[in-house]
């Protein structure tokens, strides 16, 4: 297996993690619109539905991370950064990623493993008059940072090739509201090709702009 292969499959896993645990947020929705028609309209609360919104949305929050990562998501403020040239974009990050990154990841993962055998070992659960078992969501705390560690070894191995190559080699990319737009535009019978091919182009020059600003840019 080359560079490449293994930066992809380090990708397609982080992908697939998030796009699994993206379905939560539908979950979550109908939980509480169900919750909210039983509140107002039944006058019958469910007393768990607090902690169990907690629950799903930080397991969401966790298990997105390394998807956020492989998609190169994660925020920026640098203004040095983004106008670096990749060689010195890589090397920066894999300072950062040595520094602070592995040693944070890894002390996340190691106090989340054991945060989460305590929890099963007394088989906690939350406090309310109809409690919920509360380690399952606390075993998501290592599982997220082992997961979130093996994309970022993926990007520091991704920094290491930009350093000896002077490219940032190719991610795998997810669909972006611009791949949105372009379906809806292409099935449209109210707008002609020309202006079709117009708005494309605004969506882009204005979805680019703000990738720039919020991220800082891998050239």
């Amino acid at each position: 297996m080359n560079t490449q292969s293994l930066l992809h499959a380090a990708d397609r896993l982080s992908m697939a993690v998030g796009k699994a645990f993206a379905w939560l947020i539908v979950v979550l929705m109908l939980l509480v619109v169900a919750e909210v028609f039983k509140r107002y309209a039944l006058n019958a609360p469910t007393a768990w539905i607090f902690d169990a919104s907690n629950m799903i949305y930080g397991t969401l929050f966790m298990m997105g991370g390394a998807y956020t990562l492989c998609q190169d998501g994660h925020v920026r403020g640098d203004f040095f950064y983004g106008s670096a040239k990749p060689r010195t974009q890589a090397t920066l990050d894999l300072v950062l990623y040595v520094l602070f990154f592995i040693p944070g990841v890894i002390a996340l993962t190691w106090a989340g493993w054991t945060y989460a055998a305590d929890s099963f070992a007394i088989r906690e659960q939350t406090f309310n008059a109809d409690p919920l078992p509360l380690y399952p969501f606390k075993a998501v705390i290592p599982l997220a940072g082992l997961i979130v560690l093996l994309q970022g070894l993926a990007e520091i191995l991704r920094c290491v090739v930009c350093i000896r190559t002077g490219e940032w080699t190719p991610r795998l990319k997810d669909a972006d509201e611009i791949d949105v737009v372009e379906q809806q535009l292409a099935s449209s019978t109210y707008v002609d090709e020309e202006a079709r091919q117009q708005a494309i182009a605004n969506a882009k020059s204005i979805e680019e702009s703000a990738h720039q600003r919020a991220k800082g840019g891998h050239a």
